[in-house]
């Protein structure tokens, strides 16, 4: 049955009678969805915006040829959008905590439009690069608000989130980078018009799922009063600069694998392998990413250091199919995709694992920081060591370029292992029980485990924050668990 309101909570309450009044009548002209049919429309909108983030990635070869650019100009069309993602993460993907996550999701599904707009009737340079970094800054007010809304409406108010929130949440995100590039290669190649008809498919799909999400069920409402406005800073763990500098060597490291593939796969397959399909292009892409999902969802009670562990040897092994594809004669496109699944399932490991670690680390009042800095450091991979792959072909061969990337990235990773492979010494238990809830939300970008089963039941609504804790908006775990001990001390007291 259509919900008549949202849920309401008293710190969140609108504040005069108009105001109440054109609610009302909003809620009775647009009745809103249910919370499970909310729930999907999320994850829905979520896959979408994904989407675009990854689907230019098997037209770029197209580009290339209608546009006359060079490789290393659609290197950094490719790489730019990672700057508007840490962008958005700063400054907007903190933001739903305070205003609620429809008023913050709505607009960063309108910018990813926005950007489908820009690659349909802006068919230049400048327009790309636009396009592009218009796509990060959608995609990163997406990342945290979209898992934060998901599981919002996941279960019944009053419950802890589920494990189930967390798999939709990764699937969406995941499945999205996975999709975009494979639909947009099959529709190029067997429907007219290559570089129009994938955009209207994403822009209707984006359109509907911007609608739907409009008539969902907020999941967080406004508090009053709000905080002051503050970009969200990046922090290190003070006490733990060790672990997280291997945890976030990690993830760049993983990123940037996950890059090449989404960057450069399209390059490779036309020059090397003489294969320019965008559909080819596509699956390469969509077995990377594939994978990762499949990996995601299927260690979901798997330990950091297990998870590492089994990721180094795909991630590797990955690498040098990767680089042996190159090196045959003639070059070979099954090892090509095979490699592309093999080290994506690597990049899933290590990603989900290195976050994990990271949250352990850090402490609960900083963790948003922490996390900030960390997917600052996976976007990094993301961008600079592709750019630096394209740079290195205009003067390299292929074979070596890929063999001298191979090496730095298996060196990198296994400098970082002793660490990240260490069982934890001394897990803070009490920090990840009052915090499982933000674990859900940095699985959109790698997926981390979320306490497996330990958690204590709240009473209160699960929800899901990048922020500190505040004096007056949230109890941090310290005095969470504390409370228990001063009312028996009351109590104690009261006797005496």
């Amino acid at each position: 049955m259509p919900e008549t309101s949202d849920h309401q909570q008293p710190h969140a309450t609108v504040h005069g009678g108009r105001g109440a009044l054109h609610r009302g009548m909003a809620a009775a002209v647009w009745p809103r969805l249910s919370r499970r049919a909310g729930f999907w429309v999320v994850a829905f909108a979520f896959l979408a915006v994904s989407a675009l983030s990854t689907a230019p990635s098997s037209l770029y070869g197209l580009y290339e040829h209608r546009l006359h650019l060079a490789s290393i100009t659609l290197t950094i069309v490719y790489a730019v959008y990672a700057l508007g993602i840490v962008t958005s993460l700063v400054l907007v993907g903190h933001l739903s905590d305070w205003y609620g996550r429809r008023p913050v999701l709505l607009p960063a599904l309108g910018t990813g439009v926005l950007a489908t707009v820009v690659f349909l009737v802006w068919r230049s340079l400048a327009g790309l690069l636009v396009a592009r970094v218009l796509t990060g800054l959608a995609l990163g007010a997406a990342l945290a608000t979209a898992t934060a809304f998901i599981t919002d409406l996941d279960g019944v108010p009053g419950e802890a989130d589920t494990r189930r929130a967390g798999i939709v949440a990764t699937s969406a995100n995941i499945g999205g980078l996975a999709l975009g590039p494979l639909i947009a290669g099959l529709v190029a190649r067997y429907v007219g018009d290559p570089l129009t008809t994938p955009f209207v498919v994403l822009l209707v799909a984006l359109v509907a799922g911007t609608a739907l999400v409009a008539l969902s069920p907020e999941g967080h409402p406004a508090i009053q009063p709000r905080p002051k406005y503050h970009p969200q800073r990046l922090a290190a763990p003070p006490n733990a600069r060790r672990q997280f500098a291997a945890a976030a060597t990690g993830v760049l490291t993983a990123f940037s694998v996950g890059g090449l593939f989404a960057g450069l796969a399209g390059t490779y397959l036309a020059r090397s392998l003489h294969h320019p399909s965008p559909a080819l292009t596509g699956l390469a892409i969509f077995l990377t990413f594939g994978a990762g999902v499949l990996v995601q969802t299927t260690t979901t009670h798997w330990p950091a250091h297990r998870l590492v562990a089994a990721g180094i040897a795909p991630l590797i092994c990955g690498l040098a199919l990767l680089v042996v594809s190159a090196w045959t004669s003639p070059p070979s496109l099954a090892l090509f995709l095979t490699s592309a699944f093999v080290a994506g399932a690597g990049v899933g490991a290590i990603t989900r694992g290195s976050l994990t670690v990271a949250i352990s680390a850090s402490d609960p009042d900083a963790r948003a920081g922490t996390l900030v800095a960390f997917f600052t450091a996976g976007y990094i991979g993301v961008s600079l060591p592709v750019v630096g792959l394209g740079l290195a072909l205009q003067d390299l061969s292929p074979r070596v370029t890929l063999l001298l990337f191979g090496l730095i990235v298996g060196l990198v990773i296994l400098a970082a292992a002793p660490v990240l492979v260490r069982p934890a010494d001394r897990a803070p238990r009490q920090a990840e029980s009052s915090h499982a809830a933000l674990a859900n939300v940095c699985r959109c970008l790698g997926a981390v485990d979320d306490a497996d089963g330990d958690l204590p039941r709240s009473r209160q609504p699960a929800r899901i924050s990048l922020l500190p804790a505040r004096p007056g908006f949230r109890m941090n775990s310290a005095q969470a668990g504390s409370s228990h001990d001063k009312k028996a001390a009351n109590e104690r007291g009261s006797h005496a």
